[in-house]
């Protein structure tokens, strides 16, 4: 296999495009791999879809495991995105910026769910003071901190 994966740049360091191999990576059972690489992947084009209100953000504590979500994780957050019944959201509560996932029940109440049972949900009401900042879209999961 080629390991010299050839990546494009631009001026400012960050990644143009990035070698994509259609293969699937098999998670299970090791199968053949293939020597050359199908096409280029812009990881800003496959993750951003509306650059001019997406942010990255940093996710810091234990609260959203269940969702895929770890301490340290980058997540894609798009302001654009109005926020809809169990969309993961950066949320502003009482101050503090958090992420949990957006339930909203039939009567219109609605609920902050942890995705950790270790934690607390965050029953909002009409006299709380909740703005939703934005809506998690990706999340990039690193192994290597």
């Amino acid at each position: 296999m080629n390991k010299n994966i050839p990546v494009k740049i631009d001026k400012e360091n960050n990644f143009k495009s990035v070698p994509y191999i259609l293969s699937k990576i098999s998670a299970g059972f090791p199968s053949p791999a293939d020597d050359y690489i199908e096409n280029n992947l812009n990881l800003s084009e496959l993750l951003i879809k509306n650059h001019l209100s997406t942010f990255l953000m940093r996710a810091s504590g234990d609260s959203m495991v269940n969702a895929g979500i770890n301490d340290g994780d980058i997540l894609v957050v798009d302001r654009s995105l109005e926020a809809k019944s169990r969309d993961l959201v950066i949320a502003i509560f009482e101050g503090n910026l958090t992420i949990k996932r957006l339930v909203i029940k039939t009567d219109g109440s609605a609920i902050l769910k942890a995705e950790n049972p270790l934690h607390k949900n965050i029953l909002i009401s009409e006299y709380t003071e909740l703005e939703i900042w934005g809506v998690v879209t990706s999340a990039i999961h690193q192994f290597i901190k």
